[in-house]
């Protein structure tokens, strides 16, 4: 090993020894701009850094108070690039997939997205690329000395193949169809290794999940009678209401029963008086016949 690769490699166990964590990202598709963009957007949260994976597999040998890391090496496959860094593995691959940047497609790439051409003035002048648009199923008119799209058109829908031809045009129109970024294959972190499948989080789902949870549990202290400060209020109104009832069922006259106390002797008062008016009615009668 040369003077200048064993320097590399003291370089990379001493980022391995700074950091607690060790991201391994494959490079395919990355072009150098891009790459370059990333770089800035992570600069406050990871090192980012390109090395050759048998540098890499020659500074985990010699790395020896790191447990586990040697298993990094099961996934050193292609071209890569190293993140040192010590932020949380799941926090680190979503910070990945928010800086992913949007970027022209060429021939091979997958569309990102369903992508639709907008109706409207292309800016572009007649000619040569009418018959480029017809040729991707755009429809086209000519006015004012532009080349007009007529209608909102999808060329191109979500996980389809890009041709040369529609890469072309959309470019032409600053359509921008692909998006590319880094995606973790594994991170190493203090003695464990993460799968980029099992760092992948839906968001989505992790908080219904989280909200589900929380109903679960909270509908259980208050079933519990176990008080928190989240629950607390809730507690003291049931409280209340259940010991409101019962004074009211058994009668006790305060501050809070008086008024319903009042108008329930009141409604039982007038029931009682349209019963005994009635049974006065029936009587009625039946004296007069008697004393006839």
């Amino acid at each position: 090993m040369t003077l200048a690769k064993a320097e590399e490699v003291e370089e990379i166990k001493n980022l391995m020894q700074q950091y607690k964590a060790v991201g391994v990202a494959g490079l395919q598709k990355v072009r150098a701009a891009q790459l370059q963009e990333l770089r800035r957007k992570m600069e406050k949260n990871a090192y980012l850094r390109v090395v050759k994976n048998t540098l890499i597999k020659k500074a985990i040998a010699e790395c020896k108070d790191k447990p586990g890391l040697e298993n990094l090496k099961e996934h050193l496959a292609g071209s890569n690039i190293f993140l040192f860094t010590n932020l949380n593995p799941f926090k680190l691959a979503l910070l990945l997939e928010k800086g992913r940047v949007k970027t022209t497609a060429k021939a091979g790439d997958i569309a990102f997205f369903d992508v639709t051409v907008p109706a409207g003035n292309t800016g572009l002048p007649p000619g040569p690329i009418i018959s480029q648009f017809t040729a991707v199923g755009l429809p086209t008119r000519i006015e004012s000395g532009s080349v007009w799209v007529s209608k909102d058109t999808m060329v191109a829908k979500k996980g389809e193949v890009i041709s040369a031809r529609l890469a072309s045009v959309l470019s032409k129109l600053g359509i921008k169809p692909v998006e590319v970024g880094l995606t973790l294959k594994a991170v190493y972190d203090e003695g464990l290794i993460l799968t980029g499948e099992q760092l992948r989080l839906d968001l989505s789902e992790v908080r219904r999940s989280m909200e589900e949870a929380h109903a679960y549990a909270f509908n259980l202290s208050l079933k519990a009678a176990y008080p928190l400060p989240e629950n607390i209020a809730f507690l003291l109104q049931t409280a209340h209401e259940e010991a409101y009832r019962l004074a009211l069922n058994a009668g006790i006259s305060g501050p809070d029963t008086i008024v319903d106390l009042l108008r329930r002797a009141h409604t039982e008062m007038l029931s009682l008086n349209a019963r005994l008016s009635t049974v006065n009615e029936k009587t009625e009668p039946a004296n007069s016949v008697q004393k006839g």
